[in-house]
């Protein structure tokens, strides 16, 4: 019976140990991997040869870098800027910045919309412009105020006579107070 105990202890002991080896096999692993990871984003030993794109340093052509990254990807293929709503209320959105923006001649907005409205408004003078029934179906069809299109026809002829296109001044001013927007005055010209 003795030897039978013995043997079932050393099995099990055997057992234990193997699987103690097992687990602090996995641990070490574990931890080299957690090493290796952690110095790939160490900035002075990388295996990198070429200049990183942060620490290059300014020439004549280039601007000074500010403190935050301004690494952005291409926009190929995409043709506007969507303004975080659905189709329909952008459009409406739109529509209503370029008749304010005709009738007041400058409002105050946040840059991205400035710079997306700023198409609109000077094809709405370019329609004025041009002064045909077509051209002035289509301004009424975009802008909401009919008294204000026909005044556009009838000003914009000879106001922008003289200028082949840019109508509109995209200003930058301060960010907002509560959610630090970008802002923009758009001015027509």
């Amino acid at each position: 019976i003795t030897e039978g105990l013995s043997a079932a202890f050393t099995i099990t002991s055997f057992l234990s140990i193997y699987s103690l080896t097992l687990i602090t096999m996995r641990v070490l692993a574990l931890l080299a991997l957690y090493v290796a990871g952690a110095s790939a984003f160490v900035t002075g030993g990388t295996s990198f040869v070429g200049k990183p794109v942060y620490n290059m340093e300014p020439t004549a052509v280039q601007a000074p870098r500010s403190g935050s990254s301004s690494l952005q990807m291409m926009r190929h293929r995409k043709g506007f800027k969507k303004l975080g709503k659905p189709a329909d209320q952008r459009k409406a959105l739109l529509r209503a910045l370029t008749t304010e923006v005709i009738r007041h001649g400058r409002i105050k907005t946040t840059l991205v919309r400035a710079k997306a409205v700023r198409k609109h408004v000077d094809h709405m003078i370019e329609l004025g412009k041009r002064g045909d029934l077509h051209a002035r179906r289509q301004a009424l069809g975009w802008m909401y105020d009919k008294q204000l299109v026909h005044s556009l026809f009838e000003a914009a002829p000879e106001r922008y006579a003289d200028r082949e296109g840019g109508y509109t001044r995209v200003l930058r001013t301060v960010a907002r107070q509560g959610d630090n927007a970008k802002m923009a005055i758009i001015e027509l010209v």
